[in-house]
């Protein structure tokens, strides 16, 4: 199964409190599922908390991708202030695989700048692999993320891939490729076409 949305998620300055969106999914034994929203962009003052719970079988195979636009660059929009939360659990059988929490607070722009962070790019996703091909992808992914700003790391049957760029554009070439690659090949459902 392939899960995708419709377009871009728009994240607007929030006037109170802060929106969330929690995402689960089960995949039974044999399944394949990918999870493939389009970024969501954030404006400035937006406030989100985004939560995703996995439970995989023992031989469910499962990519997902998550990606966020920090304002639209093309139209001089940028989010100098806000909050993002994003936490991830996946599991396999019950037991815990993959557990991450990013969180950008307060302001965005100028956390943004910081080497360690973003380095002043606008635009990044983490892409999440689980299954029996992860070993063998390494190699041609890595390939595809030589731009210098992204990277990806393989352990036990998972693959992790960070992905830094300089707008939503640029991101999408990158992640289009990244995507296809995972899926074996596939294309990237239609709504992804560049």
């Amino acid at each position: 199964m392939t899960v995708t949305t419709q377009a871009n998620e728009k994240i607007y300055k929030a006037s109170a409190d802060t929106a969330l969106l929690s995402s689960r999914i089960e995949a039974g034994e044999g399944a394949r599922v990918a999870w493939l929203p389009q970024e969501s962009i954030l404006f400035d003052r937006a406030s989100l908390t985004r939560q995703l719970e996995v439970d995989l079988a023992h031989d469910a195979e499962f990519l997902a991708v998550e990606a966020i636009i920090l304002g639209r660059t093309a139209m001089g929009e940028s989010a100098d202030h806000g909050l993002f939360r994003d936490r991830w659990r996946i599991r396999r059988e019950g037991r815990l695989i993959h557990a991450e929490d990013v969180r950008l607070a307060g302001e965005i722009s100028a956390l943004g700048q910081r080497s360690a962070v973003l380095s002043g790019r606008v635009a990044f996703a983490t892409v999440f692999y689980a299954g029996p091909r992860a070993e063998a992808f390494l190699p041609r992914l890595r390939a595809l993320l030589a731009d210098g700003y992204s990277g990806a790391s393989h352990w036990q049957d998972k693959l992790v891939v960070r992905i830094a760029a300089g707008d939503g554009f640029a991101l999408r070439k990158i992640l289009v490729p990244v995507i296809s690659l995972l899926r074996n090949g596939a294309p990237v459902p239609k709504v992804w076409n560049i």
